[in-house]
């Protein structure tokens, strides 16, 4: 039976692999997806298989960090290996040693430095790799001798085959650490873009897309990236105009933006094993529910714009490591509801708002702490809603709040059915949903609690108060 052991070094996982002899020889399984990623390996997709053979005892390779993911395991013979930590973090550094034989395989995760001391002549060993080498990867590499690494080889490097090369790399304390995979964050200039900015912060390996830095709807997508540097994409991006969505140009943007990107965003996170996170919404439901709605309730989407967000959702599905983050009534850095409530207040301006739709409000800053959330802790891959706190409220409540939050009387707020605010609107008009209450149980058991939306409203109010 397979077994995976965590060592000193977080990723860097040792495997004792079941061998089977008998007077002919031996056989072992060397690589076995099922039973492996159920042991615990991660899925990290090999594209490549190369075999490294060495003539004589004390052959020393290494100490090399590379750009990819490696399972190295012994196919003859005996390696003592050593394994230092050179990516970015508080276990940078750290180094991990153990003898590797046919019986024992170890899982090597990008930017932990690796290297190999044959301990018997004639030793090979072989590694799968998840990415095609190339020329051009970049790597991190230390000196074999440094002492400040403290590896205690079993045949003195004196004594040793040995490149001269790999005596020459910089010390562990000259070395630059390997950043993370990178994050891609598209849609950065929207309201929600803005506040991942706000909570992921500007580090080297992160990085922000707008539309004319990044078109997701370009079919030149899958060129557009070197997408084995990526480790998350978090698609922020999407098409919002609920109305003009039922136009027929609007319903192609719609369906461009907010189903076709984010499948073609799923393929490539599925071909590179990237973690693809997507925001969807309460439109996909009909409203007609008397409760929450859950994560797994079936959807019934009425208007384009839900159907658009629905047929994402179920893209994004398909990738195997994916969060779907439903929300309702976003608020943020922007044009929003409460700004343009705020807005009327000031001006004297008596608003009729509708006051027979459901739901809580959702500040994107609650959204990106989510998800950060999420990402850091390694959630189970699925769908979560994600909307503040506390009680359904109507619009015509929220519109209250505001004008009262800013010492306005919020009986100047006169309730309206839905169907009588758009009795008379000119255009097309989408069906909204009534029920936009979504059930939070599953987000919160992961150790995130969204913000009470009322506190939150208070608070946003207040300082747009401040700003005027």
């Amino acid at each position: 039976m397979v077994s995976v052991t965590q060592t000193s070094i977080p990723g860097l996982l040792l495997l004792d692999l079941p061998v089977h002899g008998d007077s002919r020889g031996w056989f072992k399984e060397n690589w076995q997806r099922e039973k492996m990623v159920a042991a615990g390996l991660p899925d990290f997709g090999p594209v490549q298989n190369n075999i490294s053979f060495n003539d004589a005892a004390g052959t020393t390779r290494g100490i090399h960090a590379e750009p990819w993911d490696k399972f190295v395991s012994v196919a003859t013979g005996r390696i003592f290996g050593a394994w230092v930590d050179l990516r970015e973090g508080p276990t940078f550094g750290t180094v991990f040693t153990a003898e590797i034989d046919p019986s024992r395989a170890i899982f090597v995760p990008r930017g932990v430095g690796n290297s190999y001391q044959t301990l018997e002549p004639n030793t090979a060993y072989t590694y799968l790799v998840n990415d095609h080498w190339s020329p051009d990867a970049r790597y991190a590499n230390l000196n074999l001798a440094d002492e400040t690494a403290a590896i205690e080889w079993p045949i003195p490097l004196g004594d040793v085959e040995i490149s001269e090369k790999d005596t020459t790399h910089p010390r562990l304390a000259d070395v630059t650490p390997v950043p993370p995979r990178k994050i891609l964050i598209t849609g950065a200039d929207g309201q929600l873009g803005r506040a991942l900015r706000a909570e992921f912060g500007d580090a080297s390996h992160i990085e922000y897309a707008t539309r004319t830095d990044l078109d997701i709807t370009s079919p030149g997508l899958t060129d557009s990236r070197r997408w084995r540097d990526y480790g998350t994409i978090i698609n922020a991006a999407a098409y919002t105009a609920v109305d003009t969505a039922e136009t027929p140009e609007g319903r192609r943007a719609a369906w461009a933006v907010n189903a076709a990107a984010p499948a073609a965003l799923a393929r490539i996170a599925t071909e590179h094993g990237i973690t693809l996170v997507h925001i969807s919404s309460d439109y996909v439901h009909d409203g007609t529910s008397e409760g929450a709605y859950t994560e797994d309730a079936p959807v019934s989407p009425l208007g384009v714009y839900g159907q658009t967000k629905a047929a994402g959702d179920l893209a994004v599905a398909t990738t195997p490591r994916h969060y779907i983050i439903r929300t309702s009534w976003v608020i943020g850095d922007g044009h929003n509801f409460v700004r343009t409530m705020a807005n009327l207040a000031e001006r004297g301006i008596d608003p009729t708002v509708i006051d027979d739709q459901h739901g809580r409000l959702t500040f994107t800053s609650d959204i990106a702490a989510g998800i950060r959330h999420l990402l850091a802790t390694g959630a189970p891959h699925g769908t979560y809603n994600l909307t503040g706190t506390g009680p359904a409220r109507t619009w015509a409540d929220i519109a209250r709040d505001v004008y009262q939050h800013l010492g306005h009387d919020p009986a100047r707020i006169t309730p309206v059915t839905t169907d009588a605010y758009y009795a008379n609107t000119p255009g097309p008009t989408a069906p909204r949903p009534h029920n936009s209450t979504l059930d939070l149980d599953k987000i919160t058991r992961t150790g995130f609690t969204p913000t009470d939306a009322d506190s939150a409203l208070r608070d946003y109010v207040e300082e747009l108060g401040r700003a005027r």
